[in-house]
C-alpha cells in the first residue's frame, strides 16, 4: 500500500486540535452557519483510532466517538472475526489494520487512540503512539509491569500527551461522597484499608495449556497477538480472554479489578508508593502433600499486605490488605449483620477503617459505588441505592476526548480523573502486589538438593528508584524481557 502523505489540511487541523479552539477560531466558520445547532465543524473533530477493537475495545472507541461527534478513521485488531465486528459495523469508513505499528505509521492524521488489548501490549502500543505525538487512552491496568508505568508517566509529561487510564469508576461522581467523608475528618485517624474481590472468574492457578497450532482460528494473527511476549506456537484458550491468568500476557485478578477497587482508597486518601509488600497464595494440589508449582501462571487466590506512609488525609500510617479468589474480610461489628459489606453481594468491596468508624463501598465494571458510612456512635450516611448516570461509563472516555481537544495543561486536561500522573503511581501500587506474588514462587535448590522457596518474606520497596532492597532476585519482576520489534 502506498504510504499516505499528510496534506496541508491535515497539518492545519492537527495544529488546531493540539493548540485549542481559541488560537485557531479565526479560521473556522461558525457552526451555526455551517450546520445548525449541535453541528460539529470538520476542523473541530478529533481523528480517533482503536488498538484493540473487540471486547472492551469496542465500547471504548464507541464512547470516545461521543455518538459520532468525533471521527474514527482506523481500527486495529489481530482478529476481526469476533467481537471486533461490532466496531467495524459502527465505523464502516474506518481503515482496518492487524498491526498497530503499521496503522500509526501510515495514518498520519490520527490525533488520539484507545488501547484496549491484553495487558502485555498496553505499554508497547502506548509508547509507539506517544512517540508520534498521539494522545492515548489505555485500558487498566495502564501497563503490564512497574517499569512501563513509570516510563509512560514520564513520557506523557515530557511529550505533553493527554492521557487517561480506563478505570472508569474514577469518574463516578459518587466518589465525591467518599472524599467528603474522609476530608471532613469524621473517621478520625485511618490506619487500615481492606480490599477484596471474587476474581478470578476465569480458569487460573493450574498448568499452562499446551500449544496446538492446528487449532488456531484462521482469522487470528497469533504472532501479533503475542506482541512483546516470547514467540511460541498457538496456545488454545488464550484469545480472547483466557490470557488474564498467565504472567506473559496478563496481570491476574489484581490487574483486572484492582485498578477499580484500589483506586478508591488510593485516590481519596492521597496515597503514594507503598513501602513494602508481602503475600501468600493458594496452592493447587495434585495430591495431599504436593502442591503444583506453576510460576508461569497467576494463583487461584492470594492475600497481599501493603504498607503506606501517613498522608495528610489519613493522619496515620496505613496497612492495606488485598484478597482475591473469593476470600473476603470478616464482617465489622459496627455494620449490621444483614447489611452487605462492599457491594455486589459482598463479592467485591473496600473498607476504609478509621478510629471512629468505617466507610464501606465498592466499584468495578458491573456494580455501582453505593458508599456507606458507619460511625461508632451509631451515625450512618448512605449513598443512593440505585446509581444513575447520564453518560456511558460516567463520561470517562468523552472527558478524555474533550481534554485532547482543549490541549495539554488545559483545565479539561488537569481535571481528568485518571491521567497518567495519577494512574501511573496507582498502577505501580497494584502491580506491587503481583511482584510479591511472583517473588513468593521463586525457588532454588538448597544444599540438600531439594527445591525450596527463598523469597517468602516482606519485600522492602524503594518506590522512587523502583527497587526491592532486601531481595535482589525479586527485581526481575519490575520489568520483563521483550521480543524484538516490541521493546519498551
Amino acid at each position: 500500500m502506498e504510504k499516505k502523505k499528510p496534506t496541508k489540511a491535515d497539518a492545519s487541523r492537527r495544529s488546531f486540535i493540539k493548540k485549542g479552539a481559541m488560537a485557531s477560531s479565526i479560521f473556522i466558520v461558525p457552526r451555526f452557519v455551517l450546520g445548525g445547532v449541535g453541528y460539529t465543524a470538520p476542523s473541530d473533530r478529533l481523528n480517533l483510532a482503536a488498538i484493540g477493537s473487540g471486547g472492551k475495545g469496542s465500547s471504548d472507541i464507541r464512547n470516545a466517538s461521543v455518538g459520532g461527534r468525533e471521527n474514527v478513521v482506523a481500527l486495529c485488531d489481530v482478529d476481526f472475526s469476533g467481537s471486533a465486528t461490532r466496531s467495524v459495523a459502527l465505523f464502516p469508513k474506518a481503515k482496518l489494520y492487524a498491526d498497530y505499528r503499521e496503522m500509526l505509521d501510515k495514518e498520519k492524521g490520527i490525533d488520539a487512540v484507545t488501547i484496549s488489548t491484553p495487558d502485555h501490549v498496553h505499554g508497547p502500543a502506548a509508547v509507539y503512539a506517544m512517540q508520534r505525538g498521539i494522545h492515548v487512552y489505555v485500558q487498566k491496568p495502564m501497563t503490564h509491569n512497574i517499569r512501563e508505568a513509570r516510563m509512560l508517566t514520564e513520557m506523557a509529561r515530557d511529550k505533553k500527551i493527554v492521557t487517561q487510564m480506563g478505570n472508569q469508576g474514577g469518574s463516578n461522581p459518587l466518589l465525591g461522597m467518599v472524599q467528603k467523608w474522609i476530608d471532613s475528618g469524621v473517621l478520625g485517624k485511618i490506619a487500615k484499608v481492606q480490599v477484596w474481590t471474587n476474581r478470578p472468574v476465569w480458569p487460573q492457578g493450574g498448568a499452562m495449556p499446551q500449544p496446538d497450532p492446528s487449532s488456531k482460528p484462521n482469522a487470528l494473527n497469533w504472532d501479533l497477538w503475542l506482541g512483546p511476549a516470547a514467540l511460541k506456537p498457538y496456545t488454545p484458550n488464550m484469545h480472547p480472554f483466557g490470557w488474564r491468568g498467565w504472567w506473559d500476557y496478563g496481570t491476574g485478578a489484581l490487574g483486572d479489578v484492582g485498578c477499580h477497587l484500589i483506586d478508591i482508597p488510593f485516590r481519596t486518601l492521597g496515597l503514594k508508593y507503598p513501602t513494602d509488600a508481602e503475600c501468600s497464595v493458594g496452592a493447587v494440589y495434585t495430591d495431599m502433600w504436593n502442591p503444583d508449582y506453576h510460576p508461569e501462571g497467576c494463583p487461584a487466590s492470594s492475600f497481599i499486605t501493603l504498607h503506606f506512609a501517613a498522608t495528610e488525609k489519613s493522619g496515620s500510617p496505613i496497612e492495606m490488605t488485598w484478597s482475591d479468589g473469593g476470600i473476603r474480610p470478616s464482617h465489622p461489628e459496627i455494620i449490621p449483620a444483614d447489611h452487605e459489606i462492599g457491594g455486589d453481594g459482598s463479592r467485591n468491596g473496600v473498607l476504609i477503617i478509621g478510629e471512629n468508624g468505617i466507610i464501606s463501598t465498592n466499584i468495578n465494571d458491573s456494580s455501582p459505588l453505593m458508599p456507606k458510612l458507619y460511625l461508632n456512635d451509631g451515625t450512618t450516611d448512605f449513598g443512593p441505592e440505585v446509581e444513575t448516570s447520564d453518560e456511558p461509563e460516567y463520561g470517562h472516555q468523552r472527558l478524555w476526548v474533550d481534554a485532547c481537544k482543549a490541549g495539554f495543561g488545559s483545565p479539561a486536561h488537569l481535571g481528568l480523573t485518571s491521567s497518567f500522573d495519577y494512574a501511573g503511581p496507582m498502577t505501580e501500587t497494584v502491580l506491587m502486589g503481583n511482584l510479591a506474588i511472583r517473588s513468593y514462587l521463586l525457588r532454588k535448590e538448597n544444599e540438600k538438593g531439594k527445591m525450596e522457596f527463598y523469597a517468602r518474606k516482606k519485600l522492602l520497596w524503594d518506590g522512587e528508584n523502583m527497587r526491592i532492597t532486601n531481595q535482589e532476585e525479586a527485581n526481575q519482576f519490575v520489568t520483563r524481557i521483550y521480543r524484538d520489534g516490541f521493546v519498551v
